[in-house]
């Protein structure tokens, strides 16, 4: 009786670990990218070794890429612009990492601890700039990636808070610009990382650092 009662509990006993087994490879499916892209990082100019280490573990978890850390490299004089203040153009930057991407990745992600700019339009398309034109002509960023594009950038300038707080941003932001080449449009899901941030720090703080079901279905 007692050997019966044994073999009953162990059969259970396997039956639960085969569940969870099925269960945590569901999530791992669903959460992640089963792919082979490899993401290069390219850093411009000096910049946190230890926000490196983290940003290459959270892309790897994150969406299941090959990540390669390049050698950082100057910034770009061609990409300085100083119309109401010092900044680097993060469109030129974009350009120059498209142009230097190797073959062997499919995007590359610049990061760099100067503050970056770009034009904001009214309609992207016609590159009308909105109005007044003095202030959108160079607009401060957190960063920048085109839909289907091979290349994003990040800037860590804006993110002056404690350390935690830095850390989370940082890689919010990564998370989303990546995204942002890999297909997804902005997300009107208030949780979803895809979230236009609309220049405020509050929203990429209310943000989780996860896709919602839509996009994550979208994602190429």
């Amino acid at each position: 009786m007692k050997n019966n009662n044994l073999k009953k509990h162990i059969i259970l006993l396997l039956t639960v670990n085969m569940f969870f087994s099925c269960f945590n490879n569901t999530l791992n499916s669903n959460n992640t990218l089963n792919s082979k892209k490899n993401v290069g990082i390219q850093v411009y100019g000096s910049f946190d070794e230890s926000l490196i280490d983290t940003l290459k573990t959270t892309i790897k978890n994150f969406y299941n890429f090959k990540v390669t850390v390049f050698k950082s490299k100057e910034i770009p004089k061609s990409s300085f612009i100083n119309i109401k203040k010092p900044r680097y153009r993060a469109d030129t930057l974009l350009k120059i990492l498209k142009k230097d991407k190797p073959d062997s990745i499919s995007h590359v992600l610049g990061l760099i601890s100067k503050d970056i700019s770009t034009t904001k339009y009214s309609d992207f398309k016609s590159r009308k700039i909105k109005e007044p034109e003095y202030t959108y002509k160079d607009w401060g960023i957190f960063g920048l990636g085109y839909v289907d594009g091979p290349s994003c950038i990040v800037s860590s300038c804006r993110f002056k808070k404690d350390k935690t707080k830095l850390i989370d941003r940082f890689k919010k932001i990564c998370v989303h610009e990546i995204g942002h080449n890999l297909g997804l449009k902005h997300c009107p899901n208030e949780e979803c990382v895809m979230r236009d941030a609309a220049e405020s720090i509050t929203t990429i703080d209310l943000v989780s650092l996860n896709l919602c079901e839509e996009c994550r279905l979208k994602i190429k």
